[in-house]
């Protein structure tokens, strides 16, 4: 398959322990594809092993993920762009290389400009 900018697509697998997974092609794929999304956003789970989940996410200005929870202990960690994490009683602004153990409460996620985040989640 073709990307948007004409190259080839990145591997999209799920990449085992022991295995690298090249977030950079990746995470350019996925914006553009979360640019023509009409969600605004796409994702893609780089890594699962037993236990962990690690998701890699594209999301277009002013598109998230609606009031949630999360299914387990997770961290946010902001690789491009702006997003806003936010629960009832709080905002958290993030940016390039900011990092955060995400609230154990219902929240939001927004971006404020075309963003690429690393979602890791424990799975029980």
């Amino acid at each position: 398959m073709i990307t948007p900018q004409g190259g080839p697509e990145p591997d999209r697998e799920k990449h085992p322990a022991g295995e690298v997974a090249g977030l950079k092609a990746q995470g350019e794929w996925l914006l553009a594809e979360a640019g023509a999304a009409g969600s605004g956003r796409k994702a893609q789970t780089v890594v699962k092993v037993p236990g962990l989940s690690v998701t890699l996410m594209a999301l277009a200005s002013g598109h998230g993920l609606a009031e949630h929870q999360a299914p387990g202990a997770a961290t946010l960690l902001c690789l491009a762009g702006r997003v806003t994490l936010s629960t009832v009683e709080r905002e958290w602004e993030l940016g390039p290389e900011d990092l955060i153990a995400i609230p154990a409460e219902r929240h939001r996620l927004t971006a404020d400009t075309d963003a690429l985040v690393l979602l890791t989640v424990r799975l029980d």
